[in-house]
């Protein structure tokens, strides 16, 4: 986050009270292993659990791979491609009425050994990547490095996301102007179309039509996204780079959009989409800290601040955020931060927030040795959603429904959006939000979890929520979540 040491909040969430007050009762929840599963679906498919991966009764793909292994991922992206190729051997015809042609060439490549010809460079220079290649239509992985570090980190479906988003790319090249990309298309549009065309083909995978695979619309899912965020683009960077790919919040959304629409909805998005909502932007001049600022005393003072004004139009008293130990001696804890609904207080665990605020160690992600740090707006997003849950018991909304969870994580990305701007005690900065989407994959996460601290159990929805409220605002919030 930065400081910009401005007057404060000006917009404020207007919505909010009269948004809270249309909220509903309880709905039906089943508290299971600290978590709410609650009754409802994904994208109108139902909630599912089960391991997912190749299935035990996937035929042996018929295909041509230069330099190919019978290594765990050479077997795993074969059967991806084979895969991917089927489901768009029948969306073509069905979206854009012309027959989809094969890839021409396919190769697997291990960075730690091989040095051979593609695309112009050799294995060695591309090292550890996965890539389309439109000049000799090719797609090749290194099975080396790459591919065993997804499938270790995120289970094999990771193998399957990577694959399926270079397919994405031929894809584009083969439908050219009916995808409106030409030799001016920017990266990032062309990065949000194959992640998006992603997505699509990963509806297709949880609606059963998959040969080769299975995918759960919970755990499965999460790994998918999960693996996304491990390939987003550093803070900092401008969407207008070229190459840039996009923040996991911004890659998130375009797999999400191709989940719940189709493959013909993804061709549309154009430079003018991109530009309207993109979050990928350089850091501000005047950020010091380059994202990060320290979680204090000082600093929690701020976001008082910035969140008493912010929710003034509710028309009841904020929660104050003590430094206490994160615990309610006369209530449910839910340390780090909990909110203490007897004192009207959120009481924080200072040294605990302090160590969940250390910057993101990139490096570190690529080895599980970091200190386990998520960035300062991980840390302060906790804290918001803590005091959102003062909020709606002021207004009498239920803070412990089926609900209540992914209300809040809409409530703490609509509070993002509306300190966004100059003047703002605390303003995000580029990387935030994909800071939140951390914290939204623990299993544990607070920034969508009920006052009691049980997080809704999807992924996927809870990145829809905070999404829906940053873009839509607090008033959705109750819309999507009564």
């Amino acid at each position: 986050m930065t400081r910009t040491g401005g007057r404060g909040v000006r917009r404020r969430l207007v919505a909010v009270a009269a948004a809270m007050s249309v909220l509903g009762a309880s709905a039906c929840s089943t508290e299971i292993q600290g978590e709410i599963r609650s009754e409802g679906t994904i994208a109108g498919l139902p909630i599912t659990h089960f391991e997912s991966g190749m299935k035990p009764s996937a035929p042996q793909p018929e295909l041509t791979i230069e330099n190919v292994s019978n290594t765990e991922d050479d077997r795993l992206a074969a059967a991806a491609i084979a895969d991917v190729s089927a489901f768009w051997a029948e969306q073509f015809p069905q979206h854009f009425d012309q027959p989809f042609e094969p890839v021409g060439k396919l190769v697997s490549y291990d960075s730690n050994t091989d040095k051979i010809d593609v695309c112009g460079a050799t294995t060695a220079d591309v090292a550890m990547n996965a890539f389309y290649c439109p000049p000799e239509d090719l797609v090749a992985w290194d099975r080396g490095t790459l591919l065993p570090l997804l499938r270790e980190k995120f289970g094999p479906m990771a193998v399957v996301t990577v694959l399926g988003h270079e397919f994405g790319h031929a894809v584009q090249y083969r439908l050219g102007p009916k995808a409106g990309v030409d030799q001016q298309t920017s990266t990032i549009v062309k990065e949000q179309q194959a992640d998006c065309f992603t997505g699509a083909y990963f509806r297709w995978i949880a609606e059963e039509r998959s040969q080769y695979f299975d995918v759960s619309t919970s755990e499965g899912l999460n790994q998918v996204l999960a693996s996304l965020f491990f390939i987003r683009d550093s803070p900092g960077q401008s969407h207008a780079a070229d190459g840039a790919h996009g923040t996991a919040f911004d890659r998130t959304y375009a797999f999400q959009l191709g989940f719940e629409a189709d493959a013909a909805k993804c061709a549309t998005i154009d430079q003018a989409d991109v530009d309207a909502r993109i979050t990928e932007r350089p850091f501000d001049p005047d950020d010091a800290g380059m994202g990060d600022i320290t979680v204090n005393d000082q600093t929690l003072g701020l976001l008082q601040q910035s969140l008493d004004e912010s929710f003034a139009g509710a028309g009841v008293p904020g929660p104050k955020i003590v430094n206490q130990g994160g615990s309610c001696p006369g209530g449910v804890s839910t340390p780090p931060a909990s909110y203490c609904e007897d004192t009207n207080t959120v009481t924080v665990d200072m040294a605990a927030l302090a160590e969940l605020g250390q910057p993101i160690d990139r490096e570190a992600e690529f080895t599980g040795q970091g200190s386990g740090g998520l960035g300062d707006f991980a840390a302060f997003a906790e804290v918001v959603s803590r005091y959102v849950q003062g909020i709606q018991v002021g207004l009498n909304v239920p803070v412990d429904n089926a609900n209540a969870g992914l209300r809040t994580a809409c409530l703490v990305g609509a509070w993002t959006a509306a300190i966004d701007h100059p003047g703002a005690a605390l303003r995000p900065s580029p990387g935030d939000l994909d800071e939140a989407i951390a914290e939204l994959m623990l299993p544990r996460s607070l920034i969508s979890a009920d006052v009691n601290g049980h997080p809704a159990v999807n992924g996927f929805a809870r990145i829809e929520a905070l999404r829906l409220g940053y873009f839509d605002g607090s008033g959705a919030c109750s819309s999507k979540y009564p």
